[in-house]
């Protein structure tokens, strides 16, 4: 006879985020055309920032939000491919002279260092169109037709999310801004993409509307959180063990919640952000331990 207070076997997080990161590669290979494909130059580019080593956490948040709510992860495959991309083209922009002007990226050179500014630009272009072909091959589901699911992915990286971030993040450059300005940017920049990622992966599960509320707001405070700590990271961790230039914000005088309210409070702030998104997954009630489990690496990470 089983104990009714048995234990639930751990999650196993590492051997998810390999096993979604393995197959998040596979699709990507297939999805963009080969470095022999002309021009050769672009597709070399695109495939140099897109397989340069990153965790593909925002894939695997797609996929886990898939399976939290009763997917198959090959539904969700492309979305999870799509917003990769997406995020990739948004490293490459970002990293350029023109805007945060850095020369390294999980701890290689920049795709601005390597291809030029030129191609870095239009390599950042061909990867956010790519995001859309992939995503257009999904077929849409009851509750989220095709046209939906698009919708969804453009608005996310548009002028009034991402890329409103990163003009916000621009704008605030040598100035002094207060904490809402800075949550505005945060939302925006970092916060916008994490949510789309984990309700594209609910889309893909036709899930319903009250999981895809939970997925939103697990999603939200997650995307803030996360900006707080890589926020303050940046001014306790070295350049090695983060893969990419540490300090570089107090450096460009960018505003930052260690340098508006202190590193004191900004690590309550990140603990408050936090604790809302572990809330949010309540009423899954412990069908989103994938979820959960990268929700913990993500705000307890130390690089």
């Amino acid at each position: 006879m089983l104990s009714g207070n048995r234990q639930k076997k751990p999650f196993d997080l590492d051997q998810f985020v390999s096993r979604s990161t393995e197959h998040v590669n596979r699709a990507l290979d297939r999805f963009l055309p080969s470095e022999r494909t002309r021009p050769t130059t672009i597709h070399k580019a695109m495939r140099y920032s897109l397989f340069a080593g990153g965790k593909r956490m925002r894939p695997a948040l797609c996929l886990a939000a898939a399976a939290a709510c009763g997917g198959a992860e090959a539904e969700a495959l492309p979305l999870a491919c799509a917003v990769e991309c997406i995020h990739t083209y948004s490293l490459v922009h970002d990293d350029l002279p023109a805007m945060d002007n850095d020369d390294y990226r999980r701890g290689k050179p920049t795709s601005h260092k390597v291809f030029g500014e030129g191609i870095a630009v239009l390599a950042g272009d061909a990867l956010l169109t790519q995001a859309f072909e992939i995503a257009a091959q999904c077929r849409g589901w009851r509750r989220y037709p095709h046209q939906q699911i698009i919708r969804e992915l453009a608005e996310a990286s548009g002028s009034l999310q991402l890329i409103a971030g990163q003009v916000a993040d621009l704008e605030a450059e040598c100035k002094k801004i207060g904490v809402s300005q800075l949550r505005y940017i945060h939302e925006r920049k970092t916060s916008a993409l994490l949510s789309c990622s984990v309700r594209l992966g609910g889309m893909s599960a036709n899930c319903t509307a009250g999981q895809l509320n939970a997925l939103t707001d697990f999603g939200y405070h997650v995307g803030l959180a996360f900006q707080v700590i890589d926020d303050i990271l940046d001014v306790t961790q070295t350049s090695e063990k983060l893969g990419k230039t540490a300090g570089k914000d107090t450096e460009a005088q960018k505003a930052t919640y260690p340098s508006i309210v202190g590193l004191d409070k900004s690590r309550k702030i990140a603990k408050q952000l936090t604790d809302k998104a572990f809330q949010a997954l309540k009423p899954f009630r412990g069908s989103a331990r994938a979820l959960e489990s990268l929700g913990e690496f993500l705000l307890k990470r130390d690089r």
